[in-house]
Order: C-alpha cells, then structure tokens, then sequence
C-alpha cells in the first residue's frame, strides 16, 4: 500500500499506525505513543511507550521467527514476542537469510515521455552539460593539498575573478591519500578512477592539476597520453619543480586566470533534461525513510529516467539483503550478476578487515527506528524507483549508460557521493530522517527531510520536506513530481541550501582500499 493511504489528514494523522504490506506482522507508529494505548492496527494496548517511526508487532512471533516489513524479512526474533510490544534491537536480530535473485525476470522498460523538457545548462566540447561552472583546483596527494587552499584563497582575495561573471567559483579538490599507497592494487585504481572523473566533470569549467611531485599518485600518470578535457581547460604542475609554496602559489594565480578566461566563454544554454544525472544517497535514516522521502524520491527518479535521463544507486553495504529486488530489474543476468559480484567482494572485504555485513545500523538510525542492516537496505532500494538497472559500475568509473544504474561504494555518505560526482552525477539527491548537513561541490545537493518534525527543527538545510505524505496525505506521486521539478530549478541554477550555507570544503572523500604503507 502507498504509505500516505488513510493515514493522514489536513491537521496531521488521522491513524495511530500504518502497515505497509498485507503480509507485514509489524506496523510503523506514527506519533509517539504511550503505554497503555490501544493504537489502530494493533490487536492489544501498549505494554511500553513507543517512539513514531518504530515497529509494533501485530501478532505473536515466536522466538526463531521472522519479523516481515515491505513484506520483506528484516530479521528474527531473538525471543517470543507479543502483539502490542515494541520490536527493535532488544528483540529482533539478524539470521540466515537466502535470497531469490531471479535474474532480469522484472525488467520491463518504462514508457518513455516524448515532450521535451529542458534546463539551462553548460554545454561541455565532449557533449557533456554542467549544471554549475566552477574551477577546479585537484590535487593529487595531500601533500598539495595546503597549496591548493591556498592558491584559492590568493585568487579570492586578489579578485581574480571579478572579471569573469560566468564563473561560479574556485573549488580546491584536497584530500588525505595518494600517497604511502601500493601503486597497483585496488586503491591506486579507484583513486585514479576518482581524480579523472573530477578532471573531466563537466560543472567544471577547468581544472588545475597540483601535485608535489613525488608521491605515488603521479600527475604524469593522470594526464599523460590522455586527453582528459579535450576544450584544454587542464593546466598542471609540481611543487618541487616550481621551487616551492611560494612560486607554486604565484604560478598557479597566473593559471586560473588562463582557465577562468576559458571557463567564462560558456554560458547558460537550453539542455535536453536527459543530461543530468542524479547520484542518490540516503543518510541519517528513520523509520519514515522508506515511507516518505525514499519512495518519492525513487518516483522521481523513474520520471528522469522516462524523459532519457540517469540516475545512480550506490551505497553498496546498504543495499544487502535487498539486493535481490535489484537483480530482477537487472537489464540482462550479467548485469544482475555483476552487482552480486560485488556483494560477494564487500562480504570478503569486511571479513578480512574484521567487520561484517550483518551489521547493525548506526546509533542515529536506531534511535529513528531501523533495527537491522535488512530493514535499512529494504527502504534504501526504494530511492531507485522502478526502472530496469542498466549496468553496475566500480566506485567512481565514469558511467555511460543512460536510465538507472547502480556504482559500487561504502555506505559512508561523503565517500559514496564523492564516487558518484566521479562517475559523473551533476545532481545529488540526499534523504535524511535524522538530519544531515553537507554539500559536494562541484554538484549541487538536494536535501530531503523524511518527517516533518525534523523539518521544521532544520528547515535551513533542508530541501524539500517528505513528512507532510504522512502529516498531510500528500501523495508519493505528487510529491516526486515536486522534486523532479525541483531538480530542473537546481540544474538550471537555483541554489540548494547547502550551497547557501557555503558546504562542500571537505567532502571530498575517496574511498581508500587497502593498507596505509
């Protein structure tokens, strides 16, 4: 069932609690509840108060069986439970659970919608657009990385770019690796992949490339043979050869003005809305993620899809226990087998690094209601609509398929979004329940509040609020057209709230694999 169904009214809602599958044996509270309630849907009154956004048992469960959310199995019980009683981490664990991928059984295409829609971007010379024209400053290693700072911090002051009113900023790209890294292995290509990405995204308008000139991470390496912009907005350099901080400094003020001229050339242009592409997180989840922001998102992403546009899941530890829904939508049994890969690859790696898979949810998430990694996962699939899944790429590899399509990555939101901004998403989109505040420049981030209390306690980060599809009745279909709508605004140049408020400094997160040498 939609979950805004008879749940709500004009003044908030009108049902204690809402089920959100025929075969579920829990319901979701929707207001904080007392004990001794005897709420809707629940077949005896409350032994214990239980938060809005947490599970109530309908029915006895015994001890052993399993609990069923999205009719779906999020976990078993860990002892006999009665209907009435709250069901959380007390009382419901992980088991054994077998999954039916079925392999591209559910893979229908969407109808495709033939009226054109257009944003105002920045049409790139590789046929890329940008939905912002910023200058980038990427730096190789972290070595460079203070240099890099500190280059735009000159260019600021001096004003340089006072005479360039196309340009939208300077965004220096610093980070913690690079270096004291195997040249070889999975981490040197990964990071690879993610500095070339950011070379050639296209809300950048140039790029100038700093390295100190002997980590393992060689500008050489990236730029060598390989025209990564081919508009040659690239410059680059070495601290060692230019002679130091200050030469390199003064230098590379000479080199942004040459790219700034470059970058001021492009100008906002009408852009077939199939060029943007959404990276889709979640973060800071609750009980409503699932309900409200997820699914709408999820419906707007089907809508950019229909109209030929890109959308990417990633968050590859979060989707455990739910990939099977993905598989079925996989375009062909390859493609469902290369995402199953990659889980095989995540339950090596966090075996081998002492963690695992059927991991719990963070402490936040607790608190809003999620109790196991399966109930997480089940709601986080719900961002990626309906349309078939594509293909599945490594973490930032550059993606070349237009629909839906999924990119390996940590559940670690900065990390994971870093690699969408390399795979190539000029728009994130960002569902919260506990409220999170980031930004990831060069790509702008469209915040959405699961629930309206939360809103309404951090309405100056947040986007959009979901909460009113169960405070208000507000349908999941109305409320994805909202955001499809204000996802044009924002790839046509509306600022998000987290570009108002100056995020994106240090969001830029590769994903580091491997040992530290």
């Amino acid at each position: 069932m939609q979950a805004n169904q008879n749940t709500s009214g004009p003044n908030g809602p009108t049902r204690d609690t809402v089920r959100l599958n025929p075969d579920d044996n829990v319901v979701i509270a929707l207001r904080d509840l007392t004990a001794g309630e005897h709420p809707d849907g629940v077949p005896a009154p409350l032994p214990a108060a239980i938060a809005r956004g947490h599970k109530i048992a309908t029915a006895p469960i015994a001890g052993g069986d399993n609990v069923i959310r999205y009719g779906q199995i999020i976990g078993q019980a860990k002892s006999d439970i009665s209907p009435g009683e709250h069901v959380h981490v007390h009382n419901l664990g992980m088991g054994e659970h077998q999954q039916d991928y079925a392999h591209a059984t559910a893979n229908d295409a969407l109808d495709e919608i033939s009226h054109s829609r257009t944003f105002q971007g920045y049409h790139r010379s590789d046929g890329k657009v940008g939905t912002r024209n910023y200058i980038g400053i990427l730096t190789t290693v972290n070595c460079s990385g203070s240099v890099a700072r500190f280059i735009a911090e000159a260019a600021e002051k001096s004003g340089v770019l006072d005479a360039f009113p196309n340009v939208d900023g300077i965004v220096p790209i610093v980070h913690g690796t690079g270096c004291g890294m195997s040249g070889e292995n999975e981490g040197y290509a990964a990071l690879f992949r993610t500095l070339s990405g950011y070379a050639q995204h296209p809300n950048f308008g140039g790029i100038l490339l700093i390295g100190l000139g002997c980590e393992v991470m060689q500008v050489a390496n990236l730029v060598g043979g390989r025209p990564i912009r081919p508009d040659g907005a690239l410059r680059y350099m070495t601290i060692q050869n230019e002679g130091g901080t200050r030469r390199t400094i003064e230098r590379g003020l000479e080199e942004v003005r040459g790219i700034a001229e470059l970058a001021n050339q492009a100008s906002r242009k009408p852009a077939p809305i199939s060029e943007i592409t959404v990276g889709m997180q979640c973060g800071g989840s609750d009980g409503y993620s699932g309900i409200t922001a997820n699914p709408a998102l999820g419906y707007a992403s089907d809508l950019l899809v229909r109209h030929g546009g890109t959308t990417i899941l990633s968050e590859t530890s979060e989707v455990y226990g739910a990939e099977h829904l993905l598989t079925r939508r996989a375009a062909s049994v390859a493609v469902g087998e290369k995402l199953i890969e990659r889980i095989r690859w995540w339950e090596a790696y966090t075996e081998r690094n002492g963690g695992e898979m059927d991991n719990n949810p963070s402490p936040g998430n607790k608190r809003g209601g999620l109790t196991t990694i399966l109930e997480k996962s089940l709601g986080a699939v719900a961002k990626g609509g309906t349309a078939p899944m594509q293909d599945v790429y490594e973490f930032g590899q550059i993606v070349d398929k237009k629909g839906f399509v999924f990119m390996d990555s940590p559940g670690f939101d900065p990390c994971s979004v870093t690699g969408q901004v390399a795979s190539g998403s000029n728009l994130i989109v960002f569902t919260t329940g506990r409220g999170s505040v980031s930004g990831y420049q060069p790509t702008p981030c469209i915040k959405l509040a699961t629930n309206s209390e939360m809103y309404a306690r951090m309405s100056e980060d947040m986007d959009l609020n979901c909460g009113d599809i169960v405070t208000q009745g507000v349908s999941i279909e109305d409320k994805g057209k909202e955001l499809f709508e204000i996802l044009i605004r924002v790839a046509s140049g509306e600022k998000t709230k987290s570009e108002q408020l100056g995020f994106g400094g240090v969001e830029f997160v590769p994903w580091q694999i491997g040992a530290v040498m």
